[in-house]
């Protein structure tokens, strides 16, 4: 296990605020020794929190062609048929996975392909499992079409508590199979859009593991 490297800057600044309130309780209030086991008890909980947020488990990734691979931990949320309107403006099965703050915030990409769109929304933050979420809230939406001509669309969707949408890739890209494509800081949604003769093989509430889990057979 090893911490992900968008957590640098923000741990090493609340390790920083945490141990300056912490001194400066202790310089100021010595003899209020219950105070400052609490304050201390309570800034430890909350790094740790926070650690865990930004860990980065190390798993092998097992390539598989016919296969969708779940692009975020979480837990699916919708199983749907609706029509894309953005992109690929044709009928796709919905598959949601929504990742809650204790959740491992990594996305991947559920397909090995090339990337043929890629788009950054700002928006709302509407909670993740609101139904105007994808459609509304802060998000990115990113096509791979694999090299049989099957394009995937993913959308990463800001939740209440996520304030910023991280991506590494652009329009043109080669993507392998569980590369990282992205993270989301916080609770948030990823939207799978599936052709539509695409086997779902995953339940509404079931728990995905990004990387691991099979959505869907192409």
């Amino acid at each position: 296990m090893t911490i992900h490297k968008e957590g640098y800057k923000i741990l090493t600044g609340l390790l920083f605020i945490l141990s300056a309130i912490n001194i400066g309780l202790q310089y100021y209030f010595p003899q209020h020794s219950t105070l400052l086991s609490v304050v201390l008890g309570i800034s430890v909980l909350i790094y740790l929190l926070i650690l865990q947020f930004f860990r980065s488990p190390k798993r092998v990734i097992e390539i598989n062609d016919g296969h969708v691979i779940a692009p975020a931990d979480g837990k699916v949320v919708v199983i749907e048929e609706v029509v894309e309107t953005e992109y690929l403006k044709d009928k796709r099965r919905q598959v949601s996975i929504f990742m809650s703050p204790i959740n491992v915030h990594i996305n991947r990409s559920p397909v090995t392909g090339v990337v043929d769109y890629f788009k950054y929304h700002a928006g709302k933050y509407l909670v993740a499992w609101h139904p105007k979420s994808s459609t509304e809230n802060e998000r990115t939406t990113l096509v791979v079409t694999t090299s049989d001509g099957k394009s995937i669309l993913m959308r990463q969707i800001a939740g209440a508590l996520a304030k910023r949408i991280v991506w590494y890739c652009k329009e043109g890209m080669s993507i392998k199979q569980g590369e990282e494509f992205g993270f989301i800081k916080f609770g948030s949604r990823v939207d799978l859009y599936l052709p539509l003769d695409a086997k779902v093989l995953v339940q509404i509430g079931q728990k995905t593991k990004g990387g691991k889990t099979v959505i869907a057979e192409l």
